[in-house]
């Protein structure tokens, strides 16, 4: 390192990031001391002052590492620390920031959220910012922001918000192009208008029945989860979407048209069939679909999937390259009736790869049918996995039904396996 030119060694020491490493290579020599400055980003772990005795307070020693680096761009705290101590580093280097992690751990201090200036609102002086993501978030008030036009990425995990809070901060974000949203609760009807927002994924806590109302013409990937009313009208670009509520129930859903979509998933434990169907039709272009819904029905009216005809639906989706199936959507297509439409000149052109869970032998030779049609329509067919989940009956019918699949699989095997 001594031979090397100081133009050199500063360029290795802007590359690291860890304060622990930082402090010790400061007391290594004059030389490296004077070359940390040129360091672009700094890193405190969770535990950097549990051991600290020092006199000086954590928020001090963050301040004084920071106030020696002559353009910091990137700051991620996870270590605890005070409104006043954000405050002033923000003061420092708000300017030159461009990337800002924050865990906030302000969850249960809603006297901290209503004092002035919050956490939330010393984050303002960067207005240079380009992401910014902060942990263990409380908003209950619409923070004080004025805007950040430069910020691209906004992730927020773990946090309570209140719906006019959430539009604020999303107001002052107008060039968002990623929106995070993860493990959030308290709000119950989210409206985003962001032109630029090409990612989003939202994942709400709790029971499930939110609403979401997205306004973005330029919007790719959408990943949804806690929803049950859902508005998504432009929709020109959605190339991957995904769709689950695990608590609660989805019941409407209202999409443009979906001419770019690539891979769909629709989870969850209950769809409204008009839900369902609207998604299926929407997705004719589809070339993966994942569908693992247990129930449709209204309300707390469980019913199974009505019958689905096999001709119909692989001549609504002749793109399908990728099939993933479960539980009630296999049973729908293994009705009596499924296969009668079928005729000489039917294939299903694209299909190369189908993933099959079966949990019940009930209609068993119906479903070794519709196994058999997959394989024999599928005209280039490369894998199909079939997946035996929790099957449950005393009767002789799952040792039966079992031993078809083993059969099955066995004159199949180069393309059948069982998992």
């Amino acid at each position: 390192m001594e031979s090397l030119p100081d133009a050199v060694v500063q360029y290795i020491f802007s590359f690291m990031n860890n304060a622990r490493d930082v402090a010790v290579c400061n007391c290594v020599s004059k030389r490296w001391k004077d070359s940390l400055p040129y360091i672009k980003s700094l890193y405190f772990p969770r535990n950097s002052f549990d051991s600290h005795t020092g006199m000086d307070h954590p928020d001090n020693i963050v301040w004084k590492m920071i106030s020696s680096v002559v353009k910091l761009e990137e700051l991620v705290v996870y270590s605890p620390f005070s409104c006043i101590g954000l405050a002033s580093w923000m003061l420092l280097v708000g300017s030159s920031l461009k990337h800002l992690e924050l865990r906030m751990d302000n969850l249960a201090e809603y006297q901290n959220c209503i004092e002035s200036p919050s956490k939330l609102e010393c984050i303002s002086a960067a207005k240079n910012l380009e992401s910014l993501k902060l942990w263990g978030v409380l908003m209950m008030n619409s923070p004080k922001w004025d805007a950040f036009p430069k910020l691209q990425s906004l992730e927020i995990v773990g946090a309570k918000l209140e719906d006019p809070a959430l539009t604020a901060a999303l107001q002052a974000c107008p060039n968002l192009k990623n929106l995070l949203l993860l493990g959030c609760e308290g709000v119950r009807s989210v409206l985003i208008e962001l032109p630029c927002l090409e990612q989003c994924k939202l994942d709400f806590y709790g029971l499930g029945n939110y609403s979401l109302t997205l306004t973005s013409p330029k919007i790719e990937f959408l990943e949804v989860q806690g929803c049950s009313w859902i508005s998504v009208c432009e929709t020109a670009c959605l190339r991957n979407l995904s769709i689950s509520n695990n608590a609660g129930r989805v019941y409407m859903v209202d999409f443009g048209k979906l001419a770019a979509l690539e891979f769909l998933s629709i989870r969850g434990v209950q769809w409204c069939w008009d839900a369902i169907s609207k998604m299926l039709q929407l997705a004719s272009e589809v070339k993966h679909l994942y569908m693992k819904v247990e129930f449709t029905g209204d309300f707390d009216n469980l019913q199974p999937f009505p019958e689905i005809d096999f001709v119909d639906f692989f001549n609504s989706h002749p793109r399908l390259q990728k099939f993933d199936i479960h539980g009630a959507m296999f049973a729908a297509l293994c009705q009596k009736n499924s296969l009668k439409n079928v005729q000489s000149g039917f294939v299903i052109p694209c299909l190369e790869e189908v993933v099959v869970t079966v949990r019940s032998p009930l209609n068993a030779e119906q479903k070794i049918s519709t196994l058999e049609s997959l394989l024999k329509y599928g005209k280039v067919m490369k894998s199909m996995a079939i997946r035996i989940l929790q099957m449950r009956s005393s009767h002789s019918s799952a040792d039966d039904f079992f031993d078809e699949i083993c059969r099955f699989q066995r004159i199949n095997h180069e393309t059948v396996r069982i998992e």
